[in-house]
């Protein structure tokens, strides 16, 4: 990594207060431009999230915003309505009033004398949601966006659902995530003294819990097709860089923008890389000068600089070689390759059929297939990827190639089709597509789900009829991947997959015919990269960090830990989410976080599935810290978040509890309890 501390402009960083529409709530910016941009205007860069620029972001932030704001930008970091220091109350996630904000702040910075009038939006995750959504409500002044790691489908291709089943490892735990970071305190620092407790007070009055929602929207309807940009497309006027990694769960969705918007407004970019921005170095790699080429894109798209960045191929993806399975890689080998258009004449399907016999095979695998799983959102975390899939591979129904003669590289998403029975009216089923390396360990390449009930549609739920065949087709996530000569292609079939799969409330059965079932795969033919320019990045460079001292836990516990109480026949998973602990920061806030995930289920029994969220959260400053500033900052301020969050089920319902407590310097300012229940639909 190179840090750059001298730049083409000088940079200066200032906290401002953006009006809203309805003219009583502000949200809070903070903006780093050229010193000389009222003389010398710039575009405009926003990036729009609940997630605390004055403490969670802020490492990622002083990579980035100074980086730009040096180049020619004012780069600005804005807390959504009710977050971080932004006035007003949290609301859902992507509803109507985060986006109608997210429009005002385009327009109020198009109209500041320091720039242009071009805007772009960049983000991650939730930042690149909202930039999409945004986008497609067309505000005049955004020109371009950035979107990483983001979805076009917030119903099947997010932390809710996946193909039609309840996402269990996500739907708990984000659900608990965002219930403890919306109950975090505005910074005194940055509100005053005098309004942070109100304005606390009023955020923790206002609270509900996403899982409520989330889960009495069991199919795809209005609820999730509000900011779902795959709806219509055609709504998007600014150009688009999409960029996913090969190991995040959303990297679907470059691959649908690059094929449904316009050749002349899009471009698509998948790396190896986890659910991070690609030039910050976590695992896996290899990292690339994300600062650099979106730079290229906004030059292009806001100041009407010719950077060639159009000449591009339309799709630049990178191809996996094998690997031994492990749970982290520093960096995969593999290659670039470009696309000139997606789909891609250069892939063409090819159809293997799963077997040559007539007789049935059974699916019925214990309840706590999954285990092996990994992480859902890999975080370049030591513990993330699936381990060796042996033992998946054993509780499953496996389909294997004979050895392969020649390398199969393939580029997009895998289906399976499978002609099957179920024993019961409501089933899953879970395709998984496997390398099997002569030493027969087995590396997950990709894998897909789809609930039995939604096989008509997601908007529906379908029981099945016991003792009728039916053809169903399970799409795998994308994945650019060669299996080389010598090794085998497998598919595991299975009908549990737990904690990612919440299990339906009777076990069942799956009978699938494999001569009529077969695995498609999408080959890319590699000879028309012979004699094209190879695809080059160059090495990462960011602003210099910011000056955080991280501690070490002083009572270490396992990322993820797999318990089994062999009496009992139960399984239990626990998960440290591990999204950076507790910091030091230089203006003297203490900032200390602390999570724990666990999923429990017993072998034979889907009703025994429970899963649960707990997190504790405390900010100071003061109090003995040692900053000799501290009174500047907010003397002696010290507040705690506490929170769990429990979903469970029986036949018939799901059972949500949900619970905090919030103090200020010791003492209790609101406590909190939701008892739900609602019916299973479809889940």
């Amino acid at each position: 990594m190179k840090y750059r501390e001298q730049f083409p402009r000088q940079v200066r960083r200032e906290d401002v207060w953006i009006p809203t529409r309805d003219g009583r709530t502000r949200l809070h910016a903070r903006i780093w431009r050229p010193v000389d941009a009222e003389t010398d205007p710039v575009p405009a860069l926003l990036e729009y999230l609940p997630y605390r620029k004055s403490d969670w972001t802020a490492p990622r932030d002083a990579q980035r915003h100074p980086w730009y704001a040096g180049h020619g930008y004012a780069s600005v970091r804005v807390d959504i309505r009710g977050h971080g220091d932004s006035e007003g109350t949290p609301g859902d996630e992507y509803d109507a009033q985060e986006l109608a904000d997210g429009v005002d702040v385009v327009n109020w910075l198009a109209e500041q004398p320091w720039c242009t009038g071009a805007v772009g939006m960049f983000g991650i995750s939730w930042g690149g949601f909202n930039a999409l959504q945004i986008a497609a409500l067309a505000p005049e002044p955004l020109k371009a966006i950035v979107t990483v790691c983001s979805t076009d489908d917030r119903y099947d291709n997010d932390v809710h659902y996946t193909g039609g089943a309840v996402l269990g490892i996500d739907m708990l735990a984000w659900a608990g995530t965002m219930l403890a970071f919306a109950s975090r305190p505005p910074d005194p620092a940055n509100v005053g003294r005098d309004r942070w407790l109100p304005m606390w007070r009023e955020r923790l009055d206002a609270l509900e819990p996403f899982l409520h929602t989330w889960l009495a929207h069991q199919e795809r309807d209005d609820y999730w097709r509000h900011g779902s940009v795959c709806e219509d497309y055609s709504a998007i006027d600014a150009a688009v860089l999409a960029v996913g990694g090969w190991n995040d769960p959303y990297r679907d969705t470059v691959l649908r923008l690059v094929e449904h918007l316009p050749e002349d407004r899009v471009r698509g970019l998948i790396g190896p890389w986890s659910h991070q921005y690609p030039d910050r170095g976590l695992p896996p790699g290899p990292a690339i000068g994300f600062l650099q080429e979106t730079l290229r894109w906004w030059d292009q798209h806001l100041k009407g600089a010719d950077t060639g960045v159009m000449r591009e191929p339309q799709l630049r993806a990178w191809i996996n070689d094998p690997v031994p399975p492990a749970t982290s890689y520093d960096a995969t080998p593999g290659r670039w390759v470009g696309e000139a258009a997606w789909p891609s004449p250069s892939v063409t399907w090819d159809e293997r059929p799963l077997g040559d016999s007539g007789d049935p095979v059974l699916v019925r695998s214990p309840q706590h297939t999954g285990l092996d799983s990994g992480r859902f959102f890999p975080f370049g975390n030591a513990s993330d990827l699936p381990p060796d899939q042996r033992e998946e591979d054993g509780r499953s129904v496996c389909f294997d190639s004979a050895p392969l003669e020649t390398r199969v590289e393939i580029l997009g998403r895998p289906r399976v089709r499978l002609r099957l029975d179920s024993a019961t009216p409501r089933a899953h089923v879970i395709a998984r597509l496997c390398d099997v390396a002569p030493d027969g360990s087995s590396t997950l390449v990709t894998r897909g789900v789809l609930n039995l009930l939604s096989r008509n549609g997601r908007d529906q739920a379908v029981e099945w009829t016991p003792g009728t065949y039916e053809d169903v087709e399970v799409e795998l996530t994308g994945i650019g991947y060669a299996f080389p000569p010598g090794h085998r292609i497998r598919v595991a079939v299975s009908d549990a997959y737990w904690p990612w799969v919440w299990p339906h409330g009777e076990r069942g059965r799956l009978t699938v015919l494999p001569a009529d079932s077969a695995l498609l795969l999408p080959v890319r033919d590699p000879a028309p990269d012979e004699g094209r320019e190879p695809i080059r990045f160059e090495e990462p460079e960011q602003a210099p960090p910011l000056p955080v001292t991280y501690d070490q836990p002083a009572d270490p516990q396992p990322e993820r830990l797999v318990t089994h109480d062999v009496a009992k026949g139960e399984w239990t998973l626990e998960v440290d989410p591990n999204y950076g602990g507790s910091r030091t920061y230089p203006d003297g806030l203490r900032y200390e976080e602390s999570a724990r995930e666990t999923y429990r289920i017993r072998t034979d029994d889907p009703l025994s599935a429970t899963a649960v969220s707990e997190w504790t959260i405390r900010l100071r400053r003061g109090n003995g810290l040692g900053h000799d500033h501290a009174e500047d900052q907010g003397d002696d301020w010290d507040a705690e978040i506490v929170t769990r969050t429990e979903l469970r089920a029986t036949a018939a319902d799901f059972i949500m509890d949900s619970r905090i407590e919030a103090r200020a310097n010791g003492e209790t300012v609101a406590k909190r309890a939701w008892h739900r229940t609602t019916p299973r639909t479809s889940a």
